[in-house]
């Protein structure tokens, strides 16, 4: 493997000093890209995910094409889930459909703990090929979801706004839900040391829709789970933690021991640190919608943005992941300002 030519998002996550701010973007492997659009009419998505030479191919383009700081693997969340024994589709520009959801216990009986180098092989297959093409430019993170998120799917079957069905199911049958939480937890584990042993860096747990649940069910039937994944990774990689609009979990989320949490735009960057404390880094928070601005005023947010967080301890990064409608100039607006930045 080539030594890092570039390793500020790996030195921000350590708490060491950096020269400049680092900047990446979620999801910035795919949508908004012309180049991945043509991929995307002519493979599915599985089929992109589940090839390596695609995967890599859409990996490495942003940093080609935008000049982000690290390299994101593509694939999805949903791919743990389908490992486990569920059917998952992804439909483009509708979203993911799991036609036969978790309704009870007897549900749990047909999914199982996988062998993850069995069921997830393609995963490792596009982390070893885009570690290679990349020849150490950039760091490689590797990501999954949070275990909450995840059951949000699993048991709702498709996307919501508020999963009240994912949510009843977690009041109405406690026990039936922590075990299948933990079920995707231990997965989640597996998956996520095993995308170490294959090239990543660093490792991202998306939890998505942390924000839907009180701050007392947050520690019920999402920390405690994030928890346990962040204790097997500490001694494997830094990680991330990014619970979007669980602000109010910030300082609990960074006791963790995480080596980085994520923001989303709804709370200021002198309040995120309050709450989090001067011992870990934040990643965010520009709201994704105002690269749709014109450039002047996303350069001009983002300089804001950079003052509020310091350099130090500090990622740039967006609230969310990027648009499908925004340009590839506006993101380069962005990343080049934040590189600007003195």
């Amino acid at each position: 493997m080539s030594a890092l030519k570039n390793d500020l998002l790996l030195k921000a996550l350590k708490g060491e000093t950096v020269s400049r701010t680092p900047v990446w973007m979620m999801r910035q492997a795919g949508r908004y890209l012309p180049d991945y659009i043509k991929l995307r009419d002519k493979y599915t998505f599985f089929e992109r995910c589940e090839n390596p030479e695609l995967a890599t191919e859409i990996t490495v383009m942003p940093v080609d094409q935008v000049g982000v700081d690290a390299a994101i693997i593509f694939s999805d969340i949903l791919v743990v889930p389908q490992a486990m024994g569920m059917e998952v589709q992804l439909i483009e520009k509708i979203g993911p459909l799991l036609p036969d959801p978790i309704k009870g216990a007897h549900d749990l009986q047909r999914l199982c703990v996988p062998d993850v180098q069995e069921r997830l092989h393609y995963v490792f297959d596009a982390l070893k090929l885009t570690k290679k093409t990349l020849d150490g430019r950039v760091p490689l993170i590797g990501f999954g979801g949070a275990p909450w998120t995840l059951l949000c799917y699993m048991v709702q079957g498709k996307g919501s706004k508020t999963f009240d069905e994912a949510k009843a199911f977690c009041y109405q049958q406690p026990a039936v839900a922590h075990q299948l939480l933990q079920m995707i937890t231990d997965t989640t584990i597996a998956y996520l040391k095993a995308q170490v042993a294959a090239g990543a860096d660093t490792v991202q747990v998306f939890d998505s829709w942390g924000g839907l649940l009180s701050p007392q069910d947050f520690e019920i039937f999402s920390l405690q789970y994030i928890r346990q994944i962040v204790t097997a990774m500490k001694d494997v990689c830094p990680t991330i933690v990014f619970a979007k609009g669980a602000w109010f979990a910030l300082e609990d989320m960074a006791a963790t021991g995480a080596h980085g949490l994520g923001i989303d735009w709804c709370i200021k960057p002198e309040l995120a640190r309050q709450f989090a404390g001067n011992n870990i880094t934040l990643q965010g928070n520009f709201d994704p919608a105002k690269l749709l601005a014109p450039i002047p005023e996303i350069e001009k947010a983002v300089k804001e943005m950079l003052k509020g967080f310091g350099r130090q301890r500090y990622i740039a990064n967006l609230g969310h992941g990027i648009l499908p409608n925004v340009s590839v100039d506006h993101a380069k607006a962005f990343v080049e300002t934040v590189k600007a930045h003195g």
